[in-house]
């Protein structure tokens, strides 16, 4: 979702060549091959297939096999996103042979560095030239942190670009489709993934514990993460009535977001989704590195407290749930601003 908007806009310069290199980090079918479909990608160029492993596995796998690639094709810039161990290991590549980063999603901080990704995000920025944040806070953050004024450019969300050209097929989407034939007007969709959710026996029992108690009122549709179904069946959890389903697709889970009464998720991502998108979003949560979506959007911080999710989830049903606003720059045109600036700067 984030490289999709870039490529097409860097496409669109004569004077760029692009080379667009799939680290293998993420391998499953539905959560690889279908994106590359849906988001109108080309094919990847090459394919470094690292597969699953430990941090340290992927991180050393993805430089080990990118190093000659880099070496061999000697690129003016490369281009990473997010903060998955492929963004950190090729920033650390790049910066160790002498080829120029640019961050996309550059200056995002929970401030929590028990979780990988903040240590992801700390280190790609501290070695990227080129710093592309979708919001403020994005700025201050890297400010703070020393990264002089010439490399930041606030641009906005590429995600919400993807969302912006793929939202009206979204909605045309049947949920019949997916087994859901049944789905009644109002539901709440559910992701979880994050291990401090679903590898603690008593939280993860706890959220199904609530999620089971709200479903009596709302159904609940949980398109479940491998890791998190694995753990359902490991703790010997009961998901009773719930409306579990394999991960979807991304027009599919966008559809269903879109039309959601409300979405409760530990993702980065579906935050900003859903504040674009105006839904109401509970995130299990004690941080986000995404601040504006609460400060600005729909998104409620409940953490680990069932009791304050239950208090939220009453609010949505009795029709007070938090509003939000979109904020600025996430207008579709995120990809087009990345490209100006590259091609200025190379």
């Amino acid at each position: 979702m984030k490289v999709a908007p870039v490529l097409a806009a860097l496409n669109n310069r004569s004077n760029v060549v692009q080379t667009l290199v799939h680290t293998g980090q993420h391998y499953d079918v539905n959560m690889s091959d279908v994106f590359f479909q849906q988001l109108g990608l080309p094919a990847p160029d090459l394919n470094l297939a690292v597969g699953s492993g430990t941090h340290a596995v992927q991180t050393a796998e993805i430089m080990m096999r990118l190093e000659p690639i880099v070496l061999e094709r000697k690129p003016d810039l490369v281009l990473v996103y997010g903060d998955v161990n492929s963004t950190v290991a090729t920033s650390l590549l790049c910066a160790k042979v002498g080829v120029r980063v640019g961050h996309v999603e550059a200056g995002l901080r929970s401030f929590d560095r028990t979780m990988p990704e903040e240590l992801n995000r700390l280190v790609t920025d501290q070695l990227a030239d080129l710093l592309f944040t979708p919001s403020e806070d994005g700025d201050e953050n890297l400010r703070r942190e020393g990264i002089p004024a010439e490399k930041i450019f606030r641009v906005g969300n590429v995600m919400i670009d993807s969302l912006i050209r793929l939202l009206p097929l979204a909605q045309t989407w049947s949920p019949q489709t997916n087994g859901l034939e049944s789905l009644p007007e109002r539901y709440a969709l559910v992701t979880l993934h994050r291990p401090s959710n679903v590898d603690d026996l008593a939280m993860l029992k706890g959220i199904l514990e609530s999620l089971l108690e709200l479903n009596r009122d709302l159904a609940v549709v949980f398109p479940a993460h491998p890791r998190t179904r694995k753990r359902i069946a490991d703790f010997r959890l009961n998901a009773g009535q719930l409306r579990l389903l394999d991960p979807l697709p991304y027009v599919e889970f966008l559809g269903l977001q879109s039309r959601a009464t409300v979405v409760i998720t530990d993702s980065g991502g579906i935050q900003e989704e859903t504040t674009y998108l105006g839904v109401p979003c509970l995130t299990l949560r004690e941080n986000t590195e995404r601040p504006i979506t609460v400060s600005l959007g729909t998104n409620v911080l409940v953490g680990r407290d069932p009791d304050k999710l239950r208090t939220e989830l009453s609010r949505v049903l009795s029709g007070n749930a938090k509003k939000g606003t979109v904020p600025p720059l996430w207008d579709g045109h995120a990809g087009e601003r990345i490209a100006d600036v590259v091609v200025s700067r190379i």
